[in-house]
């Protein structure tokens, strides 16, 4: 396999490379080499201040074209990690080991291999930041609502790690350590050889298809599902026992209803093209690089993965609390976004506060025609007093009514009775809500930007379990006083709203959900631009 030819590709090649490295002559042409070379480092790194300021603190020494074995070794493991670009997803055409080689071999004079030197530590800068964080800088000039600022390393910082470490322990430090992304990079590979072995073969021509049927649309089903690895191999022409269980996985692993009936839906998941499916792998590997930062995710931490429309708490690593949750309508106004924060406190028995955009599009026109409209909010100043009703408010516009709303605590309240708080400039948290028959659906977009969880009162005593002894009777005795309370956490919990159309699980199959609000493709084109494509021709 190709993993398997790289360190001796890495070895032939570094030995090349050494034969490449002129020979010294006399001290003058010694001493001449070594000045033209400090010269063109000196030049050429004028334009990154990190980078310069790495080679004025070792007098402008070389680290990658010098003839000592350290240099040697850092160039055998920038070759090896190289070769392992398309594996991670990256740009392959930006990481050329053949281009390299022929640098380094046209390298012949002092100030050819200054220059050179400078190249390969912003190359190498480049692909640290590609393989550690992402290859995308920016993910919010991309999309809007993802507000993620990528941890990016000093260029600095890394290039001194080559000083002081072995290189190849530094290229395999710049991995996502997380789980998840070796499971992601796996499933890559996996599904790279199946694509270049046929894929998953004809798709299912059938608008539905149910246990107990048969013909040809029951053997491309059977065919399908055996290809996806749900079903053994069989000669059954007939919808039974065992391809119901195995559509009934589909489904689970698709976020499906799961009823082992192959409805449109289901048909929908298994006939997606392989191809599509890596698209999503590899965009969920970049978006794990984003959260490649140096505190980690926390030991204890709330993920929500929007598209999945699940919230977990997760403790060192293992999912110790799931529940259901519906996220924002498909509206450029009510998407959830993507960030990270940290929740401090919880509010039991809260008030909804209604946002400004609601107060002016939606209530406000009811009040100019009738003051006593949407009588279930109460009318605030800005001193918290609650204004009359008895009053006109036609004159006021979207800009200049000066009031807030809230509606009161109480089973009515669009909050629920808890709401659970990490404040940001998003004015996004997770709550209660008393529309709970939402909950049942597949595909659960009907808020107008918060996340609302299934299992409220259960979320609460998951996270008051660390700093009450009785976290059940604490929660019911200040609910059922019916009074507002805020309760702040004893340790703040970070919490991490995400966006993955795969993610994967300790065992079984890739996951996969709809990508309801269109990012991934817009995200795939984004890394097309960048020069990631899809590796699905090369032999094996």
């Amino acid at each position: 396999m190709k993993v398997a030819k790289v360190g001796l590709r890495a070895l032939l090649l570094a030995g090349a490379m050494a034969a490449t490295m002129p020979t010294v002559g006399s001290a003058e042409e010694f001493s001449f080499k070594v000045t033209a070379f400090k010269q063109a480092v000196a030049e050429h790194v004028g334009q990154n201040e990190s980078i310069a300021a790495f080679y004025r603190a070792r007098g402008f020494e070389p680290i990658w074209t010098g003839p000592s074995d350290e240099d040697r070794a850092r160039r055998v493991a920038l070759l090896e990690a190289f070769a392992m670009a398309d594996v991670h997803g990256l740009p392959t055409r930006l990481y050329n080991e053949h281009t390299l080689r022929a640098q380094l071999a046209a390298a012949t004079s002092g100030r050819d291999r200054g220059l050179l030197e400078v190249e390969l530590s912003k190359l190498f800068i480049s692909f640290a930041n590609d393989l550690q964080t992402g290859v995308l800088d920016d993910p919010g000039a991309v999309i809007s609502d993802i507000k993620r600022e990528v941890p990016r390393r000093a260029p600095e910082e890394l290039l001194s790690r080559l000083t002081t470490e072995r290189p190849d322990a530094v290229f395999r430090s710049l991995v996502p350590p997380t789980a998840e992304y070796s499971r992601l990079m796996r499933a890559k590979l996996m599904l790279e050889h199946r694509i270049r072995h046929g894929g998953w073969g004809p798709v299912v021509q059938a608008s539905s298809l149910e246990p107990g049927e048969s013909g040809q649309a029951v053997v491309a089903l059977r065919n399908r599902l055996v290809a996806m690895n749900y079903l053994k191999p069989s000669l059954t022409t007939r919808y039974d026992e065992d391809m119901t269980a195995a559509v009934r996985a589909v489904q689970e692993d698709h976020g499906l209803n799961v009823d082992g009936v192959a409805g449109a839906s289901t048909l929908r998941a298994i006939n997606a093209a392989p191809e599509e499916r890596l698209k999503s792998i590899m965009v969920a590997m970049e978006r794990e690089r984003w959260l490649n930062s140096p505190e980690g995710r926390g030991k204890r931490h709330v993920l929500v993965n929007l598209v999945d429309f699940h919230a977990q708490i997760i403790d060192d690593d293992k999912v110790t609390f799931e529940t259901r949750s519906v996220i924002g309508q498909n509206q450029s106004t009510h998407r959830t976004p993507e960030f990270s924060d940290t929740m401090e406190h919880m509010v039991i028995n809260p008030y909804w506060y209604v946002p400004r955009s609601i107060i002016v599009n939606e209530y406000l026109p009811l009040l100019r025609s009738n003051p006593g409209a949407a009588g279930h909010l109460e009318i605030i100043d800005g001193r918290g007093r609650v204004v009359s009703r008895g009053q006109s408010f036609a004159q006021y516009s979207g800009r200049s009514f000066p009031y807030s709303m809230r509606q009161r605590p109480g089973p009515r309240n669009a909050l629920g009775t808890v709401k659970f708080m990490f404040p940001n400039k998003y004015n996004i948290y997770l709550h209660d809500t008393p529309s709970q028959s939402l909950f049942s659906r597949e595909v659960r977009t009907f808020s107008h930007g918060c996340v609302r969880l299934n299992d409220p009162h259960d979320f609460a005593y998951a996270l008051l379990s660390r700093q009450e002894r009785d976290p059940v009777n604490f929660f019911q005795s200040i609910l059922r006083s019916g009074q507002n309370t805020k309760v702040p956490l004893a340790e703040p919990i970070p919490v991490h709203l995400i966006y993955r159309t795969a993610f994967t699980q300790a065992k079984g199959n890739v996951n996969y959900r709809n990508d309801v609000y269109g990012r991934d493709e817009i995200l795939w084109r984004a890394l097309q631009n960048e020069g990631v494509s899809l590796m699905t021709h090369w032999d094996s």
